[in-house]
């Protein structure tokens, strides 16, 4: 089916009382994974493209793009393209044309004001492009001039007063907050701040994003859903699983040397995880 938009399956999701699960992608098994997995669990996805996984790939966004574009208009269920923590305004404006409906414009590592800046020039480019387009707080106050702290490191806490300042005078479309979850966990051990989430969702009116959802456990995905977030991010569960998958089948089979002996395992066991986190995420749904 045709490509469908980030904002549009986040406000579907945001209706129903669920949010819509975002993974991002490296490969074409990554894509096909993505696709076959929301596919079972009858679900909406989106697939997500970083500014890291460009780099991997030579740093050419389109072959990656062109190939989940061709994969997202052969799925059976609704599929969006977005292209996550942008940091190269060069990249960023290579979004629109290629499949692209959203950005995560991430300047997050500035101070407050440098970010503000930063992301209103962007959001007022990316809006003029027709893209929907998310930032992110990587300060905890940003007052008294404190040095910028990465948004998920541990301790780092989004403040609901400078998030309601910085979506005004943004006009982002959404808001990646931190509440306690780290990038790049190995472990479901995260500890989120279902509090400050509740006072997050009282003091703004976009979609809120997890990020760095692969280490936070079920039942507190769940919860977060329902305190107010719309979106949640992952990638480092698709690849654990898949690394896992392979490195089981390649000790059961030291003799294979045909990549898509061990490829299309690895694919089977992410496409098993993105069905299972969808069914996670949609728990609280109507």
């Amino acid at each position: 089916m045709p490509l469908v938009t980030t904002g549009e399956l986040v406000t579907r999701a945001a209706l129903t009382g669920s949010a819509v699960a975002a993974f991002n992608v490296i490969t074409l098994e990554h894509v096909e994974a993505v696709i076959a997995g929301a596919e079972s669990a009858d679900a909406p996805v989106v697939l997500q493209v970083s500014e890291n996984a460009v780099k991997f790939r030579y740093g050419r966004l389109l072959p990656l793009a062109r190939a989940a574009v061709a994969a997202a208009e052969r799925a059976d269920v609704p599929v969006a393209l977005h292209l996550d923590h942008v940091q190269s305004d060069d990249l960023l404006r290579q979004a629109p044309g290629v499949g692209f409906s959203s950005v995560m414009y991430d300047a997050a590592r500035l101070p407050y004001a440098a970010n503000l800046d930063a992301t209103r020039a962007a959001a007022d480019w990316a809006h003029g492009q027709g893209l929907w387009i998310e930032a992110e707080l990587g300060q905890v106050g940003g007052k008294d001039g404190r040095p910028p702290l990465d948004a998920h490191a541990p301790g780092a806490r989004t403040d609901p007063d400078q998030a309601r300042d910085f979506v005004a005078r943004t006009e982002v479309d959404a808001l990646a907050v931190a509440i306690g979850s780290v990038h790049a966990m190995t472990t479901r051990t995260a500890t989120l701040d279902q509090g400050l989430l509740k006072r997050l969702s009282a003091a703004l009116t976009v979609p809120l994003v997890l990020h760095g959802s692969s280490g936070v456990p079920d039942d507190a995905l769940v919860a977060a859903v329902a305190g107010g977030i719309g979106k949640v991010n992952v990638g480092t569960a698709l690849n654990a699983a898949m690394t896992a998958a392979i490195r089981e089948f390649l000790a059961t089979h030291p003799e294979a040397v045909d990549s898509r002996k061990y490829l299309s395992v690895g694919r089977e066991a992410m496409a098993r995880e993105v069905t299972r986190i969808i069914g996670v995420l949609s728990r609280n749904a109507d």
